[in-house]
């Protein structure tokens, strides 16, 4: 089978295309013919080596994950002896969660780690929807649960995260505003934000303005900025981000809780958990993923340089024809 494979850390030109042994499902696997797959921040972090993810994968190149993508959709060619969800032909999508290998024409999931696609659902749609929409949805439900009448601001608005946010916070009578660059400022309008802030012009923090919720995915200041943009007991929320920061959330979430009654804190990603509701929002029309590209396989180093650059509106996705 073909493979987008990287055996050295660096920018998306180490990636390179080539034939690879085809995999074979285990008793609790399936094999899916890969149809699309989309680029997350984890795929970014281990291309390119930084610290921590060299950590997990190799201080000197890559050893253990040299096939990237996590989020995949597609169709069950086959499974394993003690599969009981799935049969071939199922049309299937999921978070690997660490297990990587989308970025091919085949890879093995664990039963568990794939749902059945939406009636409707095309695999480009479901191949954007599982990282960046539960990590949506974890961070505005999980913590404090979004009720009529709140203020809800989401920073990195215009990417996965965000776009998925606004649907889902629209869902209820809140009002929502969303911050990122000029660009895609028109996008946000038009998905349904009711305010959108230009971080370039205006710093959020320094409006005045408070919120009952902030959910940040890019995390590249100081936690201790957001809390004047917090109402009293107010939730600022991250799902990813600096690894610096992110342990300034972990080790002073707390004392900043005690301190003020603030909550600062950091979501950790459950897989998969929600994906069954997220296909009862697609079909009854209230879910439409904002797909950036397709790109194709061949054009994997591309889709790279445009996520690095931070430009992509929604999720990057990338279609892998058979």
């Amino acid at each position: 089978m073909k493979a987008a494979i990287y055996t050295q850390y660096g920018s998306p030109d180490v990636l390179q295309l080539r034939d690879v042994d085809k995999p074979v499902p285990k008793d609790t696997e399936v094999l899916i013919r890969v149809h699309a797959t989309s680029i997350n921040d984890w795929d970014w972090g281990l291309l390119n080596g930084d610290a921590v993810n060299r950590l997990i994968n190799g201080i000197f190149k890559p050893k253990k994950m040299n096939i990237l993508g996590s989020d995949i959709a597609g169709r069950v060619e086959a499974v394993g002896k003690a599969v009981t969800c799935f049969k071939p032909g199922d049309d299937v999508y999921g978070d690997l969660a660490g297990r990587f290998g989308g970025f091919a024409d085949y890879v093995c999931a664990l039963q568990n780690q794939v749902a059945k696609m939406a009636i409707g659902m095309s695999f480009e749609q479901a191949a954007a929807i599982p990282q960046a929409g539960m990590l949506a949805l974890q961070g505005l439900f999980d913590i404090l649960p979004l009720k009529d009448g709140q203020k809800v601001l989401i920073n990195g608005a215009g990417g996965g995260v965000g776009t998925f946010g606004i649907q889902f916070a629209k869902q209820f009578d809140v009002e929502v505003t969303g911050v990122d660059s000029t660009g895609k400022l028109e996008l946000m309008r038009r998905i349904g934000f009711d305010h959108v802030i230009d971080y370039t012009q205006e710093d959020f923090t320094q409006s005045g303005r408070e919120y009952d919720l902030i959910v940040d995915a890019k995390t590249n200041r100081s936690s201790f900025v957001y809390l004047r943009a917090l109402k009293p007991s107010g939730v600022y929320a991250t799902v990813g981000g600096r690894v610096p920061r992110l342990l300034q959330v972990a080790l002073f979430g707390k004392p900043i809780q005690w301190l003020t009654g603030k909550q600062t804190r950091i979501i950790v990603l459950r897989a998969n958990r929600d994906l069954a509701y997220i296909n009862e929002l697609f079909e009854a029309g209230k879910l439409t993923p904002v797909i950036d590209g397709p790109y194709t396989l061949n054009q994997l180093a591309d889709a790279f340089r445009h996520f690095g650059r931070a430009e992509h509106q929604g999720k990057i996705v990338v279609t892998i024809p058979a």
